[in-house]
């Protein structure tokens, strides 16, 4: 069973900085991605980033190109957002997510709040 569990959400001031961490386990699969996703209170969930396994490829929302950036230990089965130079709209619960074989993201975190103040 793929776990996923997310930490090192917190509140900063805009400008700020956080790294968000995603321990993952249960899967044996080399053709996966895993991203970042994140929902504020009264939006829709948004997709902020992902890595796909197969071609080492990243995406970026245009919103945090430049300032985030995803990677990942495959040694620990850990994936890393780091966040810089937060703004207040970047504020929102944080979840990681995985798929598979390219289909869709069926496996989800418990979700990490960030809050940024201004």
């Amino acid at each position: 069973q793929v776990q996923l569990v997310e930490s090192g959400g917190g509140s900063v001031q805009a400008g700020g900085s956080l790294r968000l961490s995603c321990a993952a386990s249960g899967y044996g699969s080399r053709n996966y991605c895993m991203g970042w996703f994140r929902q504020a209170p009264g939006k829709e969930r948004e997709g902020v980033a992902h890595w796909c396994s197969v071609d080492n490829s990243t995406w970026y929302r245009d919103s945090v190109r430049g300032r985030f950036t995803i990677s990942q230990d495959n040694a620990k089965n850990t994936m890393y957002l780091q966040m810089n130079s937060l703004k207040p709209e970047d504020a929102a619960m944080y979840y990681c997510a995985a798929q598979f074989y390219g289909r869709n993201w069926d496996y989800w975190g418990q979700g990490t709040q960030v809050t940024v103040s201004s």
